[in-house]
């Protein structure tokens, strides 16, 4: 009679079962449904990071929402005696991988339930889990399909008394709804993705977490340490028990590394938390929160670049232009892509358009097409071939009146790169000095002076160059700590966190004629160790 396996030989089966799973759905089915499996490794650290919050003798009822496979019960099962834990349930809404759990894990104890788990029913009070490991669904929002977005907003809200935005992805539903399944005083562990550090729609995950439990580790993996190899997402590993914070808690921050051997430590107390729009800022080192001293945002009016719709069409070679004959009262100079500007400086021809080799036109007309096929006609034949390209189906293409006309943005005399990639001293945006009437597409976020600094560069044209030379002065960190990280460590900025850089040089730059009595916000910034206020007096 063979005896039965063990923990090991059920997990190396499960891992031959779900490399046989991944290998039957396309990367693209993939995303879409937000299969994306636990390592076993990591599975395993967070187990341990549980373990190490946990009392020796306190019997499991263990709950996993997304179950899979079973990584966090193999781990569970590993991590800690068997006879401590009393019950397990797992929830997995694919029928075809919960057969297969069932199969590998069934006999070991865990009861496997097929299902929506934001669909389901909450247990009784005696039955309600008290350690959860979770690893929820990474889902985009524009997957969901709108019935669904509205159903699970309203029970997040009749549960949790939270408005959710319509942008939230399905983690964030998994996260928030799975604390009605939570004791009190239960613990519970997730690995999702960082991105609601600083995005609007992550308020409310932020919100949860500092005011309905007690958040007591956050771990974020280096940018460049993807945990999963199929998908481009920077994750963080959050711990907290379900109980009201203390006034003084505080939260240990981690960042870079493994989960138990961490590149940088620090504690941050919740109540700086809880009035933070920005966490990544507490993991970099430094906050530059809204208090006490000069931003960007004071010196320039932010905005991002085109975006067209179909950058292909509408953007063209000046030469392609001409050949094709199209009116140069509908054609606007354009930049190209960032990797296309090896240097920081845009040199100006004298018909404004930048002085690159293969210059851009951008097709911009505001006229009707019946006097665009009057006046226009080979420009009329080009918006044709569009035409039966099926540009109007796009959505942006699709709401513009006329469909050809393109956003309203003059050339900005300094640009930022939108996204970039980069670490330790290499900074992951750059910044452009535009010296021509060329206008930006959406790789490109827009800097227009305005104010003080608008007149003062009116009235001492030399000024460019040092304003040029301040914002390349901002270091990489700054940089980093003003915009959002994805997995490879990349990095994207918005117009706003751009705004919310600290600009105090910029006052000496534009002298007497800025305005120490504006009203708008200021900055405190911070260090590890210090704590620095800068007025505007400074």
């Amino acid at each position: 009679m063979s005896s039965a396996p063990t923990i090991t030989q059920l997990e190396q089966s499960r891992q031959v079962e779900q490399s046989r799973l991944d290998g039957e759905r396309t990367q693209p089915e993939r995303n879409r449904l937000g299969q994306f499996a636990t390592p076993p490794t990591l599975a395993r650290a967070i187990a341990r990071l549980a373990r190490s919050h946990w009392s020796a003798g306190r019997r499991i009822r263990f709950l996993d929402p997304g179950i899979g496979t079973g990584a966090f019960y193999a781990a569970l099962r590993e991590e800690f005696p068997r006879r401590q834990v009393a019950g397990a349930l797992g929830v997995e809404v694919d029928e075809g991988v919960a057969a297969v759990t069932k199969k590998l894990w069934g006999k070991d104890g865990l009861d496997v339930r097929v299902g929506d788990f934001t669909k389901l029913r909450i247990p009784s009070n005696g039955t309600l889990a008290n350690l959860v490991l979770a690893n929820p669904p990474y889902v985009r929002h524009h997957h969901l399909a709108p019935e669904d977005k509205r159903r699970l907003q309203a029970r997040v809200a009749s549960e949790l008394g939270l408005r959710i935005s319509g942008l939230a992805g399905l983690y964030c539903y998994f996260l928030l709804l799975c604390d009605r399944w939570l004791e009190a005083g239960g613990l519970a562990a997730w690995l999702i993705p960082s991105e609601f550090f600083d995005v609007n729609y992550g308020r409310v995950i932020r919100e949860y977490l500092t005011h309905q439990v007690t958040l007591l580790r956050v771990h974020r993996f280096a940018a460049s340490d993807v945990q999963f190899d199929d998908a481009l997402v920077s994750s963080v590993v959050l711990l907290y028990r379900k109980a009201q914070p203390a006034l003084d808690h505080q939260v240990k921050f981690t960042v870079g590394g493994a989960l138990e051997e961490p590149q940088q430590e620090r504690r941050v107390r919740v109540a700086e938390l809880a009035t933070s729009d920005r966490w990544t800022a507490f993991l970099n080192g430094h906050e530059h929160r809204l208090s006490s001293g000069p931003r960007l945002g004071d010196f320039f009016s932010i905005k991002r670049g085109i975006a067209t719709g179909a950058n292909s069409f509408f953007i063209l070679p000046r030469a392609s232009a001409r050949e094709l004959d199209l009116p140069e009262r509908f054609l606007r100079p354009i930049l190209p892509s960032p990797r296309l500007l090896p240097e920081g400086v845009v040199e100006a021809k004298a018909d404004g358009y930048p002085d690159l080799p293969d210059p851009l036109a951008l097709i911009d007309c505001r006229v009707p097409e019946a006097e665009v096929k009057r006046d226009a006609p080979s420009l009329h034949a080009y918006f044709q071939r569009g035409v039966k390209e099926g540009l109007l189906q796009r959505y942006l293409v699709s709401r513009r009146q006329p469909w050809y006309q393109q956003e309203q943005r003059p050339a900005a005399p300094f640009l930022c790169t939108y996204m970039g990639r980069g670490t330790g001293k290499t900074k992951p945006f750059r910044f452009i000095w535009n010296k021509s009437r060329a206008t930006a597409p959406n790789v490109y976020l827009m800097l227009y002076p305005t104010g003080a600094l608008k007149e003062a560069l009116r009235a001492r044209p030399g000024l460019a160059a040092e304003v040029f030379a301040f914002l390349n002065s901002i270091g990489a960190e700054m940089l980093r700590s003003s915009g959002r990280v994805y997995g490879g460590a990349l990095h994207k900025v918005e117009p706003k966190e751009l705004a919310s850089l600290p600009a105090g040089a910029l006052v000496k730059l534009v002298g007497s004629e800025y305005s120490t009595s504006s009203q708008l916000p200021l900055f405190e910034v911070h260090s590890p160790g210090a704590r620095k206020r800068v007025s505007r007096t400074a």
